[in-house]
């Protein structure tokens, strides 16, 4: 038992020593932790806005108590026009708008949300049975006056695919492009390649064009595996100014080789290019939105997320893939991810230096 303690003791001061474990093993899962805490501290309060077309009797009709529940439930904005009210649903700004279609209850919804379409619809039901039973308690002869009818405000053939592809693209190209120019900076410099490339009669522009091109490469080799595998095995569907994608994600590569560009020149070694790398990358892909909507999130963490590239590549992926906008819904992320590019490339090449200090 002696041994067995002094070995376990010597392995304990050996983690403890190792700063980098101690790091991903303690520090990093509690920043998991934090965010999570962040993002759902807040779900019980509702988030569904609510665009109201017209009058709507259901709505002016319900029980005592439930004009409460609804005031808590719904923020309500009214417009007459039910064509800007739809394009509002479509683009994320509201999360519903209701009109009656004689004694029917139409709500317009969007599918980008699927958990805030689900709640939407389920609140709406209750809402308009429990109306109906108030009535029905009156008069007990009639038949229930109201009914709900609920259509979704872009194309029927869209599926669940269809809003979940852009996200994973966009995180899945993320993290190759900084995982590659990490390890492969600090691999370089490890080996002392880049002391022979720097001696070497080949002019640096022509490495740094080499590695730029193979990144883009492998990026739109990823996108056309998403989308070709998304299309014969789930029935992706690509509308739109689908195309936009292109140039979306070439700005968004270039951004995140940056990012890589950056961790692989204020790190010593391989692993710590990779591990920074994977520091910025991984917790980011939550802020932004790519694995779930940030919908139910508090406003300030909300407010964060804008300043995170990914956020704006999420977005504008969203935008030409699925929300049906034009080609310029994707020029303003496309603005974004390059000035942020620029930046962390000129920091890059402020700390950069060819051989490890």
């Amino acid at each position: 038992m002696r041994q067995f303690w002094a070995l376990s003791l010597a392995i304990v001061r050996g983690f403890a020593r190792d700063k980098a474990s101690v790091f991903f093993s303690l520090v990093f899962p509690l920043m998991f932790l934090v965010l999570f805490g962040g993002i759902f501290s807040d779900q019980t309060r509702s988030e569904l806005d609510m665009v109201q077309v017209g009058d709507v009797p259901v709505l002016q009709e319900l029980p005592e108590g439930a004009q409460e529940a609804f005031d808590d439930t719904f923020t309500v904005t009214r417009n007459d026009d039910l064509d800007t009210a739809l394009e509002q649903v479509r683009s994320g700004d509201a999360d519903v708008a209701v009109e009656m279609r004689d004694d029917t209850l139409v709500a317009h919804i969007t599918l980008t949300d699927q958990v805030a379409a689900a709640v939407t619809q389920g609140s709406l039901r209750a809402f308009v049975d429990g109306t109906n039973v108030a009535l029905l308690a009156q008069d007990a002869g009639r038949a229930p006056p109201y009914a709900l009818a609920v259509e979704q405000v872009e194309d029927e053939s869209l599926s669940a695919i269809q809003f979940v592809t852009p996200g994973l693209l966009s995180w899945a190209v993320a993290m190759s492009a900084a995982f590659g120019a990490a390890a492969t900076l600090q691999g370089w410099r490890q080996s002392k390649l880049l002391r022979r490339l720097q001696l070497a009669p080949v002019a640096t522009r022509t490495v740094v064009g080499a590695r730029v091109s193979v990144t883009l490469v492998i990026a739109l080799v990823q996108m056309a595996i998403f989308l070709g595998l998304g299309t014969a095995l789930f029935g992706l569907s690509l509308t739109g100014s689908w195309w936009m994608a292109v140039p979306l994600l070439v700005t968004g590569t270039l951004s995140f080789m940056a990012l890589g560009l950056l961790a692989g020149a204020v790190t010593r070694s391989t692993e710590g290019a990779v591990n920074a790398a994977n520091f910025v990358v991984l917790p980011m892909a939550f802020l932004s939105g790519s694995f779930f909507p940030l919908d139910g999130a508090p406003q300030w963490l909300q407010n964060v997320s804008q300043a995170l590239p990914l956020r704006h590549l999420n977005e504008g992926m969203l935008d030409v893939m699925v929300r049906g906008e034009g080609p310029s819904a994707a020029l303003a992320p496309i603005g974004v991810l390059a000035l942020f590019a620029v930046v962390v490339t000129l920091v890059a090449a402020r700390l950069f230096r060819w051989e490890r200090a």
